[in-house]
């Protein structure tokens, strides 16, 4: 019997997952498809309850609904609840368990493809939703020195400094404008775009969540956004000299985690890694 697994988001044009994970299934030759249930607010209850189904055998959440999954399940894996933020679901006999391989896929790619240790680094944060949750716990995990955080919806900056106090990491508020940004950002080591601005098939598309004049370039500038693989916040920081890392790796890493959660087997990164630059 066919079984699937389902990328649930809104939007989804944006996204490479379905033929990254149908690579890898295809690799072991297991019949799994991956689909792309694109599900808007309204739908997102009963999309979920689909995953319940025997026939799925789990699901990877995206933007927005990487924190508004959380009541919607039956168990939270111990990161993903510290976290506070879910992205991939795996379906146990009918219960629903939550975790997120995002935090582990965006500290791989950063040693690995950036060159990048955190430990003892200063690294600021664009936009303090699901991706900066688990961004920011990534990094105080990995022992970054300071954590600067910034978002243009003040409550969700707040919320996500007072998730992080329990980990004793160095953490302050940068309201979003001008004059604080460039102060904060110049003292960094790394600034992460934890938004969705600038990806391909949204209504930022081209545009950057960072003004030019803004980047820091002495630091590594990462934007988690892998759609298009240059951004416009890539390209900015490319042309001040900034070292850049784009989301490329995170998403394979992450998806590589998430394979190896549903299915038990090692995940073909490599092929993984071809099948989304392929999409893309």
């Amino acid at each position: 019997m066919t079984r699937y697994v389902a990328l649930i988001g809104y939007p989804l044009g944006h996204s490479v997952s379905p033929p990254m994970q149908q690579a890898a299934f295809d690799h072991y030759q297991l019949d799994l498809r991956y689909e792309a249930w694109e599900a808007e607010p309204a739908q997102f209850g009963a999309v979920i309850e689909r995953v319940r189904q025997p026939s799925t055998l789990g699901a990877n959440i995206t933007i927005p609904y990487k924190e508004t999954v959380l009541p919607m399940l039956d168990e939270l894996d111990e990161l993903a609840r510290q976290i506070g933020a879910v992205n991939t679901i795996a379906n146990r006999e009918g219960r629903l368990i939550g975790y997120n391989t995002d935090a582990e896929g965006f500290v791989q790619a950063l040693r690995q493809m950036g060159g990048f240790e955190p430990a003892g680094k200063r690294a600021a944060l664009i936009g303090a939703g699901g991706a900066a949750r688990a961004v920011s716990f990534a990094l105080a995990r990995a022992g970054v020195k300071s954590l600067a955080l910034t978002d243009i919806v003040a409550e969700r900056t707040q919320a996500l400094f007072s998730s992080l106090k329990p980990l004793g990491v160095e953490t302050r508020v940068i309201e979003p404008e001008v004059k604080s940004l460039k102060a904060a950002l110049s003292n960094c080591d790394l600034v992460v775009n934890c938004t969705p601005v600038g990806m391909k098939h949204s209504a930022t598309e081209g545009k950057s969540p960072l003004k030019a004049e803004l980047i820091p370039k002495e630091a590594l500038i990462y934007d988690v956004v892998y759609n298009p693989i240059e951004t416009k916040l890539i390209l900015d920081a490319r042309a001040k000299g900034a070292r850049t890392l784009g989301g490329l790796a995170m998403l394979v890493y992450q998806g590589a985690k998430a394979f190896e959660l549903w299915t038990g087997r090692e995940a073909p990164v490599d092929i993984m890694f071809e099948a989304a630059k392929g999409a893309l």
